[in-house]
């Protein structure tokens, strides 16, 4: 069995930097790590490996500093990893990153299984790994709780508000991972050194002559970031202070009453 896993390396950081004039992420300067969820669809990926045999690939698309996160991936149990990065490539919205990211899984493949999870921490679109299946023709199945495989039939379980959905398809398909999925494996000492000896090969706009330049990049980007700003602060709490919970629950009632809520 042929796995590919799409992770990325996000800020770890709830203060988000953005660059005012080109409204895309600043990565300089910000600690990053493994998109969590990420974590969750390799750990998946290596769980299929450990009960029908195959490969484990990684794909993560960025700049240079993105190898330490398929090094990690690496570290954890799996057996390849690329970095798919180039300048044209820069600015590119969920649309074209899920697009660059379906050639190069075409470039790999072919593959069996396409893990990625269910959302980056960063963006929290939710979009990019259910793109890639569209742009691929792949079946898609999101919120997979887990998998197993019977001959040529995939049997996932996935998380659904109204509780556990049993679906059954078949051969390629891309699945998203969740928290829920699993708890991600630590990896060991060798594997750590094993990672750091390793080789990442990059793929770059020359490996891919017969991309669309139309779909990459910030000009290949549908969606644009025209403002962000933190929201301004405009009320702030009250304490209601009594001698006793009646006349706090009065004090409450007439502020409420004043404010027209009641």
């Amino acid at each position: 069995m042929n796995i590919v896993v799409c992770i990325k390396q996000v800020p770890d950081t709830t203060e988000i930097k953005i660059d005012p004039v080109k409204n895309t992420l600043i990565r300089q300067g910000v600690p990053s790590i493994m998109n969590p969820f990420d974590k969750n669809a390799l750990e998946t990926a290596l769980q299929l490996k450990d009960t029908y045999g195959g490969k484990v690939v990684v794909i993560s698309m960025g700049p240079g500093q993105a190898k330490a996160v398929i090094r990690e991936a690496i570290a954890m149990g799996a057996d390849e990893g690329y970095l798919v990065t180039d300048r044209a490539f820069g600015g590119s919205d969920t649309y074209a990153t899920s697009y660059i990211l379906s050639q190069a899984i075409e470039k790999l493949g072919p593959f069996d299984v396409i893990l990625g999870g269910k959302q980056a921490i960063d963006g929290d679109t939710g979009q990019t790994a259910p793109s890639i299946a569209e742009h691929m023709g792949a079946t898609r199945l999101t919120y997979v709780l887990d998998m197993k495989v019977e001959g040529d039939k995939v049997i996932a379980r996935r998380q659904v508000e109204e509780g556990i959905e049993v679906i059954e398809t078949k051969f390629p398909v891309l699945c998203t991972a969740t928290k829920e999925s699993n708890k991600p494996r630590y990896a060991t000492v060798s594997r750590k050194l094993y990672s750091l000896r390793c080789d990442i090969p990059e793929l770059t706009f020359a490996d891919f002559p017969n991309i669309d330049t139309t779909k990459i990049g910030l000009k290949g980007s549908p969606t644009k970031v025209k403002a962000t700003f933190t929201p301004k602060r405009t009320a702030n709490g009250v304490t209601i202070e009594g001698n006793s919970p009646a006349d706090v629950a009065v004090s409450l009632l007439d502020k409420l009453t004043e404010a027209k809520v009641l």
